[in-house]
């Protein structure tokens, strides 16, 4: 192959020389290149090796779908391996490297595994490294001893290890109608919907807006179809209610109509600007989303047809017209379509020797005939391609004449000089975001392609997308849809003139070639038809499980060119259509994604921060800050020279004797409201709220529908109408969803709303003797003593001149109060509690002695509520209703979930006066060299400032009739045994005196 530069012609920057290195050569390209390209002229025709055999690969395609050419970008230390050389913009000092080759990429030692064809077949692994039985290769020892060569033969390029010190940003975006795709369907659907008002932004992968109008060599109404799609951008790019977002991939389509898209901002330059960031990753909310997607060329199955030197069609026609490249000094084109013979007139009219045109149909259209006249090709209609040849580059072709009715092919093969062989074998919509949206792709018998679904949530397709392949018809559509998105009524467009007209796409129902050789259905795998017809024959009759066998669609491209054609072939010795053997549904990304774009600003994070309200003043005042969910809360207040133990029995300590204040912003919190609010809260919690009195809180408990223990917390009525649920921190997320659930799937007659509202609301405790007395000296409005502020009643007041909400509750055993503010107040409040406890020694406390103060009372929290134990377990069987139904009433009862050896709460004493750990098992008899026979586990532990000893919570196997024995803690990874003594959870006030006070 003789790929060459054009003379002329393109949207290449010819007086700009753009160097850069590939496997560690010089070349030599134009701004405006892709590295594909400005191989490509260059004379680089083997650009990879493919996976499984290592053939050699040139390029495919000149887009996203490329399978071929991947490379490895190499950015100073850091490497990111397979990238479609396709979509690399090039820049001076571009590094980039053939990858899955050794020793290079010319002598590829791997090359050898295509003597081996007949063994690495479909499910090759599956079969292979089950025996055999040979001396001490036993059953699944042969697979041990494979597994080595196996994992140093996987993947394609290699991953580096040096971290990432570019920078990526996210952001949001809402607008009235997002454009995907910037052709000149979407361009006419963005233009309307500006015209009219609406907000738009117009989202398009490439570098440059247009689509096919940048390279498709047609006139509209007399223009340049390039200039004409520029004249539009252009006329966008003034309006305050249009965002152009060029290079940004809307990879993938949510509910509600969020998309998810990445802005490549400085990949294409050799340095980014200050501040700009590599990647930008786009969360778009759209009221309406205008799907102008194009449509991808497929290419034809037949022996040789992965040779380099083989490309689509338009793949070529791109490259002649975009970026002046020919793909070759001699070129033929096999066909099944009239759209090959308009790329033959591009290419003849950029300089190419186009020989001959291979179609398989007999009856060839005047008008495909005139193109093919138009640049001197001989036109073989009745024929196809059976064989190629060559080595890293194509020499010949050979051709015999084809039957299309039998699909087979007689008389003697000849053989064509070439070194270019471009193919076209129809079209595909590009429906991947109008699939992810939620429904199942339908089959256009005239296009042999699968097309958009109906619209399950608020999109509509225009142009190529949705079949529309003619530009006067994808201009029309592209206006008309743009015009509903924006709510605009339709009107009328004088059709413009596109010359030349466009030529029918429709092409004949031939997918495949049967000859002697491989024929590649994917490319990057090494699937070939014979692959799929294996899979067939061993019974992997769906395309779920034919994809899976073969690994046929599960490449980088993720079958973006290979699905049609490995359908079509399975669907032959099925004797099924194509549509009823299906398509496999569509998951995003469309394209990859950088991680560290999902990651963003959060770079090192492996969660996500949340801060409460009072965070700074928490970090002005000593607090050693962890994480508990997904907030970071206090640990303790520690003082100079205090260890953590020491701090928190200090903190524990002041709250029984004095008073105590705790941020629980952090708690759950969920506004129930609506008719059926009180209704909907009997169902979810195992006790009765609907009798619950306005002013009042009760404490409840959720099981999930299995019967297990799932969420406990407080629940407040503030109306008829209107409850505020609180929930642990750690599932405050989970149960929302779990609300959502039940709302939306099993009672959704039900009137009621559910939100959250956690983020609204800063919340402190004030626990301990003193706590009424302090609130007493700073709440105006209410009053707090007994009578106004019983146990779970509800007061409103102010506090500070901010509007407070007080729920006398407690956490800690002692008398505590709750007190809630706008979350905008939280640090002003609370600092006018801690200057009101002054007097009266209040302490600030953090987690640690908050669960100190609950081990104590003997409160279950996530470590017991973990996802195994019911309300028995935890001893709180006294709130199952028996009046009412709830989720899990049906389900509590099974056998196993009321056998007696069940593990049931109890508190732990250490004898020996030793802290203990969580997860410590719990044993009747010690053995520390062989440890064994656990009873139980320990859950939480501390020690206790009000009893003087180690403690612990721990679940045990007959829990209650324990109470008293003498066991032991078996702790062996942390070499910690001892004896303990098994006791009543209720370590400190079982009554709840002090609670009550």
């Amino acid at each position: 192959m003789s790929p060459r530069r054009t003379t002329a012609g393109g949207q290449i920057d010819r007086l700009k020389t753009v160097r850069f290195t590939f496997d560690g050569a010089p070349f030599t390209g134009h701004a405006g290149d892709t590295l594909a390209s400005a191989l490509l002229a260059n004379g680089v025709s083997l650009m990879g090796r493919s996976f499984k055999y290592h053939r050699p690969r040139g390029v495919l395609s000149a887009g996203v779908d490329e399978p071929n050419a991947l490379v490895t970008v190499l950015r100073g230390a850091a490497r990111e391996p397979n990238i479609p050389a396709t979509a690399i913009e090039i820049h001076d000092g571009l590094r980039a490297e053939s990858q899955n080759r050794f020793p290079s990429l010319n002598w590829d030692v791997g090359a050898l595994n295509q003597l081996a064809g007949k063994v690495l077949g479909a499910g090759f692994y599956y079969k292979t490294f089950m025996g055999p039985v040979v001396g001490p290769l036993k059953g699944t020892r042969f697979w041990m001893f494979c597994e080595h060569f196996i994992r140093r033969a996987a993947g394609l390029g290699r991953a580096g290890t040096v971290a990432d010190d570019t920078r990526y940003e996210r952001m949001n975006a809402f607008c009235d109608v997002l454009v995907v795709g910037s052709g000149p369907a979407g361009l006419m659907a963005a233009k309307a919907a500006a015209d009219r008002g609406a907000r738009v932004i117009l989202a398009e992968l490439d570098p440059r807006f247009g689509g096919s109008a940048n390279w498709s060599g047609e006139t509209i109404d007399g223009t340049r179809a390039a200039d004409w799609a520029n004249d539009i951008v252009n006329g966008l790019k003034g309006r305050n209610n249009v965002r152009l977002l060029p290079r940004t991939t809307v990879w993938g389509y949510y509910d509600g109509n969020t998309m998810a898209a990445l802005e490549r901002v400085s990949d294409h330059k050799e340095t980014a600007a200050r501040g700009e960031p590599r990647h930008r990753h786009w969360t778009i909310r759209a009221k309406s989303v205008v799907l102008a997607t194009g449509a991808l060329e497929r290419p034809l199955v037949f022996p040789g047809n992965d040779r380099p030197g083989v490309m689509l069609a338009s793949a070529a026609q791109r490259y002649a017209n975009q970026f002046g490249v020919l793909p070759g000094e001699k070129i033929a084109l096999f066909t099944n379509n009239d759209t090959a013979y308009a790329a033959a007139a591009a290419l003849g009219k950029a300089g190419a020797n186009v020989t001959a045109i291979i179609d398989v149909r007999s009856g060839i259209s005047d008008e495909a005939r005139g193109l093919a006249a138009s640049c001197g090709a001989e036109v073989l209609a009745g024929h196809a391609v059976v064989a190629t040849e060559g080595g890293r580059a194509l020499t010949d072709i050979k051709i015999q004449r084809f039957d299309q009715a039998s699909g087979t092919v007689t008389g003697d093969a000849r053989s064509i000089h070439v070194d270019g062989l471009l193919m076209s074998g129809g079209w595909s919509p590009v429906l991947h975001l109008a699939s992810q949206a939620g429904a199942k792709p339908e089959w256009d018998d005239r296009l042999q392609a699968f097309l958009p679904p109906k619209p399950t949530q608020n999109w509509a397709g225009a142009g190529a997308c949705t079949g529309r392949f003619a530009t006067a018809e994808a201009i029309v559509e592209g206006h008309l849809t743009g015009l509903a998105a924006a709510g605009a009524a339709a009107s009328a467009i004088e059709v413009p003139a596109v010359e030349p007209s466009s030529v029918a796409p429709q092409p004949a129902p031939v997918f495949e070639i049967k000859a002697e050789g491989k024929s590649f259905v994917d490319f990057q795998h090494d699937v070939t038809a014979d692959d799929v017809r294996l899979a067939h024959r061993e019974g992997f009759i769906s395309v779920e499980h034919l994809k899976r066998y073969t690994t046929l669609g599960m490449a980088t491209d993720q079958g973006k060119s290979s699905n049609v054609p490995g359908l079509a072939i399975m669907a032959e010795p099925l004797g099924k259509p194509i549509p009823e053997v299906g398509t496999t549904r569509f998951r995003p990304p469309y394209t990859a994604v950088s991680i560290g774009s999902l990651a963003a600003e959060r770079y090192g994070d492996l969660r996500p921060e949340r801060l409460t309200p009072m965070h700074d003043w928490h970090l002005a005042h000593g607090a050693t800050m962890y994480s508990a969910g997904l907030w970071f809360r206090p640990m303790i207040y520690g003082l100079a020279g205090e260890t953590v133990e020491q701090a928190y029995v200090r903190e524990a300590k002041a709250v029984r004797e004095t008073a105590g204040i705790v941020d629980v912003s952090t708690l759950g919190k969920i506004a129930v409201q609506g008719p059926d609010a009180a209704e909907l809260l009997d169902r979810v919690y195992t006790n009765i709220f609907s009798t619950l009195p306005v002013g009042k809180a009760r404490y409840g408990l959720m099981l999930r529908d299995d019967g297990v223990a799932f969420d406990d917390g407080t629940t407040w009525r503030l109306g008829d109408d209107n409850f505020l649920m609180t929930t642990t921190t750690a599932n405050a997320g989970k149960v929302m969803q779990h609300l959502e659930y039940f709302l939306d799937v099993v009672w959704p007659d039900l009137k009621v709303t559910v939100t959250s509202v956690t983020d609204e609301w800063a919340g402190a405790a004030i626990g301990g003797p003193k706590a009424r007395d302090i609130l007493a000296a700073c709440v105006k409005g209410t009053a707090v003593d007994n009578a106004a502020l019983p146990f779970m009643g509800i007061v409103h007041g102010e506090i500070a001149d901010v509007p407070v909400m007080i729920c006398r509750l407690s956490f800690s055993g002692e008398m505590a109060f709750e007190v809630y503010c706008g979350a905008g107040h939280g640090t002003h409040v609370w600092e006018a509690l801690i200057e009101a406890g002054k007097p009266f020694g209040l302490v600030s406390y953090g987690l640690e002695a908050l669960g100190t103060l609950r081990i104590e009372k003997g409160h279950v929290t996530g470590a017991e509520i973990d996802g195994r134990t019911t309300a028995r377990d935890l001893h709180l069987g006294w709130m199952l209703s028996k009046k009412k139904p709830f989720i899990g009433s049906a389900t509590m009862e099974r056998e196993g979930l009321v056998a007696a050896d069940r593990l049931q709460l109890v508190g732990i004493v250490a004898l020996d006066n030793r802290p203990l750990n969580g997860g410590g098992h719990i044993v009747e008899a010690l053995d520390e060299n062989n440890p064994h026979g656990s009873i139980g586990h320990i859950t939480a532990c501390c020690y206790a400032p009000a009893l003087g000893k180690y403690i612990a919570l721990a679940l045990v196997q007959g829990g209650k009739s324990r109470h008293g024995m003498r066991a032991f803690v078996s702790d062996p990874l942390r070499k910690r045994f001892g004896p303990v003594e098994i006791v009543s959870h209720h370590f400190f006030d079982p009554e709840g005196s002090r609670m009550h006070g």
